[in-house]
Parts: structure tokens; C-alpha cells; sequence
């Protein structure tokens, strides 16, 4: 079952807001998200996988927030790849196909 967060809004709708925090929660297998605005999200590990063709069988080791511009974060996996994430891809929606 989908289930879609109400609280993200269309492709290229979203308003910035700077990356506030994020953590990785093992038990959930997701990245928690928070905004300098207020808002938090709790956003899949497969999602972000699936975006960066990142191997389903690597294991997240370190996750790195932009220090400088706070837009977003990287993800480092054990097998050396890394994932970069910004701000839109956990605020909105996908584009349409």
C-alpha cells in the first residue's frame, strides 16, 4: 500500500526552506528530515536508493548534512557510493510522467 505525505505539495511548487537536521533511523530505514520552517518528514531509505541507483544491499554509513548552503544532505553507504539528496526531492511530490 502508497501512502502519500499530504504535507508535500506538487513538482516545483514547494517554497525553500534550509535543511534544519537529519538523522538516519535504522529501525524505520528512513532519514528523518527537519526544516528550519518547522516541518519534518520521514522519507525511505529505498526511495532515496531507488533515485540514486544505489545497490539495494548497501548499508548506510554516514550521513552528511550541507554545512555550508543547508540544502540538502548526502548519504555514504558502505560500498562506497553515495546518495545526494536536496531539499525538494523530500518536500515535493514526483514530477508526472
Amino acid at each position: 500500500m502508497k501512502v502519500l505525505n499530504p504535507l508535500k505539495v506538487p513538482f516545483g511548487k514547494a517554497k525553500f526552506s534550509r535543511v534544519k537536521d537529519v538523522s538516519y533511523h535504522q529501525w524505520e530505514d528512513a532519514f528523518a528530515v527537519e526544516f528550519d520552517d518547522g516541518l519534518s518528514f520521514l522519507e525511505p531509505n529505498a526511495t532515496i536508493r531507488k533515485a540514486n541507483k544505489i545497490s539495494p544491499k548497501a548499508i548506510v554509513q554516514t550521513v552528511e548534512l550541507d554545512d555550508d548552503l543547508r540544502h540538502g544532505f548526502f548519504v555514504h553507504y558502505d560500498n562506497g557510493q553515495t546518495a545526494e539528496v536536496s531539499w525538494a526531492f523530500i518536500r515535493e511530490l514526483p514530477p508526472k510522467k
